[in-house]
């Protein structure tokens, strides 16, 4: 069990590909989101595996970073 498997499930449910999602995380139990997700962002407080998987870093939580990243990606 995994937050990418659960990502993947659920793209299949709804007939949508990866490259149609963006995941948010910051912790290394969201790398495999991460990963899976067209764009995977992570949050400027993320630890580094999780910052050098993503394909973007947005701010940190103090800061409103998945907010930025909504307005700035999507």
């Amino acid at each position: 069990v995994s937050k990418g498997n659960a990502l993947k499930f659920l793209c299949h449910k709804l007939n949508l590909s990866s490259e149609n999602l963006m995941a948010i995380g910051d912790e290394e139990n969201d790398l495999s989101m991460i990963k899976f997700a067209g764009i995977g962002v992570a949050m400027g407080n993320a630890v580094p595996a999780v910052k050098e998987a993503a394909q973007r870093v947005t701010g940190d939580c103090d800061h409103d970073g998945v907010a930025e990243a909504i307005e700035k990606i999507l």
